[in-house]
């Protein structure tokens, strides 16, 4: 595909869009050969039809790095699971199953780094063309290298007990043992870990350890959010973030997402965490072989603990386990801040709703007041009428204590319809000071309108006097030299 360079060089060649020169030269036209669907051009440097160009493709390639990294992450941590839950009950850990799965974990894991490197290696060179940089070091601060080295330290991390076994190294006594109770129990009691036998007591609190920081990896959903949301891909929503001086970070996406679908998302994210935690606690609870250790059991735990009941039928027995619940149940009170949170959002009033309930209550309150104004009265015609009758003390005392009650009644209704009132009038005062304001912003716009066609009468009234007085002065001078040519 080429393009005419006629409309692209015209302000820097100083020609039209018909390429003739401005000053009278010939007309010349250059073709520029663009870049075919797939194919890269070198940029130039100085060229902002190219820089906006790679810059469109680094953020796809980056788009799609993140999506290949977070599928690798995901699928390592899915071989690392069926590791843990098959071995060692189907297959032994000196087994050339064992050794495959491994093998394909560490090989995701290797991929994993190379994504993560080419991707930051993409963001580098975004990074030089958004501030119009040649030497790559320049991005190379302490923060950004201190951000790949962990994230590189936290993807590397897989277990790696299974390249341990030697030759002689089989299913042991103990592992022998753990394994046929397992059967014979029916399934009730998960696998237990697996290890080579030779280094079983060195490597149980390794393998717990290493499978479970591998969920850390998972942190890759928050950047493929962000990537692929539709803040950051908006034109509107960049530019007019970047009139306010709005990063597009993740969390602004997860405050947008949280307005626009806030049930959804913590639905997801609480059931996520929920299935984690209960697998991480059964691999930590799986060891010592107790109840704990089975699925079932560990969903129950686990959902109590984050619920913040705690009935004690089950508590974790090991320490990986107590650290796991003690994690659950501050995200538990963390997620329940926010449903109430969102809970208090969906049930409030709209202000049109809050205008109508106001009036509404406005209404019965000025009813009730009516009628309590009317029982005031009531009770003084019948205390009147007891003092009139003179009849005993008692009845005296009692209809007085009833306008006492009927006073106090009026005076707590017109209370009552104060204090809404005075609500009321909060919601409308920020409308009505806005209409205000807008009604005063358009009377100073009329009264500078007046003014300044005021000043435009003036100025021409001023235009015609002086024509005048320079005409009647014209005037003066010919009947002067009228009067001088006659006396001569």
């Amino acid at each position: 595909m080429e393009m005419s360079s006629r409309g692209l060089n015209a302000r820097a060649d100083g020609r039209n869009c018909a390429g003739v020169n401005r000053n009278g030269g010939d007309m010349t036209e250059v073709a520029v050969p663009l870049s075919h669907p797939g194919k890269r051009i070198t940029p130039i440097e100085g060229d902002n039809l190219y820089r906006l160009r790679d810059r469109k493709f680094l953020l796809e390639d980056k788009k799609r790095l993140c999506a290949w990294a977070l599928g690798t992450a995901v699928l390592g941590v899915l071989l690392m699971v069926l590791h843990a839950e098959l071995c060692p009950l189907v297959y032994p850990p000196s087994s050339s199953y064992a050794f495959i799965i491994s093998s394909f974990i560490s090989l995701s894991t290797g991929c994993l780094l190379i994504l993560i490197v080419v991707f930051h290696i993409k963001d580098i060179r975004l990074f030089m063309i958004d501030n119009n940089q040649v030497d790559w070091r320049i991005a190379m601060t302490r923060q950004r290298v201190a951000v790949i080295s962990l994230e590189l330290v936290v993807c590397a991390i897989h277990p790696i007990d299974t390249y341990w076994w030697g030759e002689a190294d089989s299913l042991g006594p103990s592992q022998d043992e753990d394994a046929t109770n397992s059967r014979n129990a029916g399934g009730n009691v998960s696998s237990p870990l697996c290890s080579s036998a030779r280094y079983r007591d060195a490597l149980l609190d390794s393998e717990v350890l290493l499978s479970s920081l591998m969920f850390l990896r998972l942190y890759l959903v928050h950047r493929a959010i962000l990537l692929h949301s539709k803040v950051l891909l908006s034109a509107s929503y960049r530019s007019i973030g970047s009139l306010n001086n709005i990063n597009f970070t993740f969390r602004f996406v997860l405050k947008v997402l949280m307005n626009k679908y806030p049930g959804r998302t913590l639905f997801f994210f609480i059931l996520f965490f929920w299935l984690t935690a209960s697998w991480l606690l059964t691999l930590c609870e799986r060891q010592i072989q107790v109840c704990t250790g089975r699925m079932d059991t560990a969903l129950w735990l686990i959902a109590i603990t984050f619920l913040t009941v705690g009935y004690g039928d089950v508590s974790p027995k090991t320490g990986c386990g107590k650290v796991v619940c003690l994690f659950t149940g501050v995200m538990g009170v963390a997620c329940t801040a926010l449903l109430v949170a969102v809970m208090t959002k969906k049930l409030a009033l709209n202000k049109g709703e809050k205008h109508v309930h106001y009036f509404m209550m406005d209404i019965q309150i000025s009813k009730r007041i009516r009628h309590a104004a009317a029982n005031v009265l009531r009770e003084c015609w019948l205390l009147h009428r007891t003092d009139t009758d003179k009849k005993d003390s008692s009845a005296r005392r009692r209809q007085q204590r009833h306008l006492l009650e009927a006073i106090r009644v009026f005076r707590y209704l017109r209370l009552k319809q104060r204090k809404l009132r005075d609500y009321a009038n909060e919601m409308v005062d920020l409308p009505k000071m806005q209409m205000i304001m807008c009604d005063l912003s358009a009377n100073w716009n009329n009264s500078y309108r007046e003014l300044e066609q005021r000043i435009i009468s003036m100025e021409q009234k001023l235009d015609e006097l002086g024509r005048c007085f320079s005409h009647t002065s014209e005037m003066l001078a010919q009947a002067v030299h009228r009067c001088s040519t006659d006396s001569r």
